[in-house]
């Protein structure tokens, strides 16, 4: 196929995918970040350093029906329809179980690969989806802040572009600093228009000579969504070349991310095994605003995020590169104690958060919070989150907890034994 003709598809095809957006300045296609691993694997590059993979819930997922206070009546009294019986729970200790349908990150916490941080958030909360979801991207509770946590490490350390990637529809705020910024390399698989085979596309992503650098770049492009193509069918309708199952067909929620989870910890996973250099990877999980008819429709998030976790934590143990990631998820906030007349729980508080992987320190971490002594009718936050970003950017990203978290002074929990 001649430059001519390409340079014409590429413009009036109606081609689009994650890989696409390759063509536009400052944006990495996911082909460039496999090849970015080639180095590493040559042993011409570090290796050896742990990998961060943050977990974004977003709607506010309720945590007292997700870590359990079973034994305790006033969870029984407050909300009777949505509670669960002892016997449904899946106990971790006399007092606490995980959500029935959490049978894979069960069997992570009996393995001791995961730890459970209790009653995280912080003061003076906000009950606003998309300004409490600020806070927590930005680190900063008290005042606005123009540039994400995980960004302000990234300027701080020159970073490369591939050394933060997200695999969402948008990039997030955590991953944007002032000089530096995180890619967004979109899941999202291959649309083509009618007539146009796959093996067309696969033509275009070859080599043509005296083209210019943007047409090369847009060219490259279209061999990046054959390669994304592939891994994200394997990830979402089928079993993979590991053995995994796939998970339900993309849908997007209102109040961010969808439920593609299974799709991008498998793009996630094939960039560990390739060693490419990427330092923190953003993922996400969306639909927890559960205002009504709640117990259903947790239950089929949390079984999602269930077989996306514990399927990304088994396979990552297969490599030496794999048992150095580490998964934190959380959500911008919990509920409210008390069920409304929907059978849901309004927005709310405080919530848990999980910790994954083959180097932590599995167990339950932070106070939990009072179910009677309640701050307006919510859980009074007894471990703040900086806390917990705070040891990660320490104990996985080697960085100064004070620089990066506006001033805070994070208390460093033990969740790793590295």
């Amino acid at each position: 196929m001649d430059a001519l003709t390409r340079r014409r598809f590429l413009i009036s095809s109606g081609v689009v995918g994650g890989g696409a957006l390759a063509a536009g300045a400052g944006v990495l296609g996911f082909h460039e970040l496999l090849k970015s691993g080639e180095k590493t694997r040559a042993g011409d590059a570090q290796e050896g350093l742990p990998t961060l993979v943050l977990v974004t819930l977003y709607g506010g997922n309720d945590g007292l029906n997700t870590v359990i206070p079973y034994a305790d009546p006033a969870y029984h009294s407050a909300r009777p329809e949505l509670a669960y019986a002892p016997g449904q729970v899946l106990h971790l200790d006399d007092a606490l179980g995980l959500n029935p349908v959490l049978r894979g990150m069960r069997r992570l916490w009996d393995d001791r690969k995961m730890a459970i941080v209790r009653g995280v958030g912080y003061p003076k909360p906000d009950r606003s989806h998309f300004k409490s979801m600020d806070i927590w991207q930005t680190a900063s509770p008290g005042t606005p802040a123009p540039t994400g946590w995980v960004g302000r490490w990234l300027d701080a350390t020159n970073a490369a572009t591939e050394t933060a990637v997200s695999f969402e529809p948008a990039l997030p705020p955590m991953l944007v600093g002032k000089s530096r910024v995180g890619a967004c390399v979109s899941y999202r698989g291959l649309t083509l228009p009618p007539g146009v085979p796959p093996a067309v596309v696969s033509a275009l992503g070859r080599a043509e000579p005296c083209e210019s650098e943007m047409q090369a770049r847009a060219a490259a492009s279209y061999a990046d969504l054959i390669t994304m193509n592939r891994v994200v069918q394997e990830a979402a309708s089928g079993t993979d070349e590991h053995g995994h199952t796939g998970g339900s067909a993309v849908q997007a929620t209102g109040t961010g991310g969808d439920n593609a989870l299974v799709a991008q910890l498998a793009l996630v996973a094939r960039c560990v095994e390739f060693q490419v250099p990427t330092r923190v990877y953003s993922v996400s999980l969306g639909g927890f605003d559960t205002h009504a008819g709640e117990r259903v429709w947790q239950e089929t998030l949390l079984k999602n995020l269930d077989e996306a976790l514990s399927g990304f934590v088994d396979r990552m143990g297969r490599t030496e590169a794999g048992r150095r990631v580490t998964v934190v998820v959380y959500s911008e906030f919990g509920r409210r104690v008390r069920a409304n007349a929907s059978d849901g729980t309004d927005h709310g508080t405080a919530g848990p958060m999980f910790v994954l992987g083959h180097d932590v320190a599995g167990g339950l971490y932070g106070e939990q919070p009072s179910l009677t002594d309640l701050d307006d009718g919510d859980l009074k936050a007894t471990t703040d989150f900086r806390d917990v970003f705070g040891t990660v950017l320490a104990s996985v990203l080697a960085g100064d907890p004070d620089r990066y978290l506006g001033g805070y002074r994070a208390q460093l929990l033990p969740l790793l034994v590295r």
